[in-house]
């Protein structure tokens, strides 16, 4: 995982193709006036989105999409710390739909899009995520006069594709490049997407929740101590913390981070650090087996 962003390609196998089929079969036939196909809201904001948009959870058939949703959640669970996500939308961009660039801080700590657009080549250009570059935000920091810089310096693209899972930071200025070449909704950018939500730490292994909870009030305790004078942070950090079966942390890994220093940019780092440490202090009862927590921290 990078700053800010995370791509996996494959994530649902098992439900992609499923879904896929339901929204084929439902467009297969233009003339068709069955039920199914009013279900749409065509979006429109001047100068900012144009998409066609239905709440995936009423879209798809009931089981189908319980089990794709079950997948998504544990997956933000175990990666991010993040309990639950956001009623999903599913959107289609034909020929004029876009997002132009706009930031979501309120609505949860990361934001997920998930392609359902078709396998292979696509037939329509642009389409891609648009993520506008830490680095544009602090343009002056370092700045080099004797390089020229094009869109690629500004912004990041990523493109969707079948069973892609894009994650990113929604306080990063973000879009969707302009669609063009097909007007056909089974030719468009496809997408499930919204908000990881409700971080809080989740546990596997033998010890239970009622045990972690006290050693883990503590491990936030000490650290928001530590750093009662660190100035101004802001963001998520999600870690790993690989308890053995005598309470002992083995290992603390860092699995997602967006954190940021407003006053001093850059210095982060003794940040992570000090984290970590305090964690792998930390001391939890003994247990028959070893446990796994992912633990989000979040600096507002």
């Amino acid at each position: 995982m990078s700053r800010f962003r995370l791509v996996v390609d494959r994530f649902a196998p098992a439900h992609a193709p499923g879904l896929r089929a339901v929204f084929d079969e439902r467009f297969a036939d233009p003339r068709s006036t069955r039920g199914d196909r009013f279900a749409w809201d065509y979006w429109h904001v001047p100068d900012q989105y144009t998409l066609v948009r239905t709440p995936a959870w009423l879209y798809f058939p009931a089981a189908k999409y319980r089990a794709f949703h079950r997948h998504l959640v544990a997956w933000g669970r175990r990666t991010l710390g993040c309990w639950d996500v956001s009623p999903p939308w599913l959107s289609y961009y034909v020929e004029g739909c876009r997002q132009e660039l706009h930031a979501d801080v309120p609505h949860g700590p990361w934001a997920f899009v998930w392609g359902l657009t078709p396998r292979g080549a696509p037939r329509f250009r642009g389409g891609e995520t648009l993520l506008l570059r830490p680095e544009t935000l602090a343009y002056w920091q370092g700045f080099d006069g004797r390089q020229d810089r094009e869109r690629a310096s500004f912004v990041e693209r990523i493109p969707s594709r079948f069973d892609r899972l894009v994650v990113f930071d929604p306080r990063l200025p973000h879009g969707v490049t302009e669609v063009e070449g097909t007007r056909d909704p089974r030719e468009a950018r496809l997408v499930v997407h919204g908000w990881f939500t409700e971080p809080r730490p989740f546990a596997e292994g033998a010890l239970s929740a009622r045990a972690l909870a006290g050693p883990l009030d503590e491990a936030t305790a000490d650290v928001a101590a530590a750093l009662a004078q660190a100035g101004a942070l802001h963001g998520t950090l999600a870690l790993r913390l690989d308890v053995g079966r005598d309470g002992a942390v083995a290992r603390v890994r860092l699995l997602a981070d967006t954190l940021v220093h407003l006053e001093a940019p850059g210095e982060e780092a003794p940040v992570r650090r000090l984290v970590r440490r305090r964690l792998a202090a930390a001391r939890f009862p003994r247990a028959r087996g070893a446990t796994r927590v992912t633990f989000p921290l979040l600096f507002r």
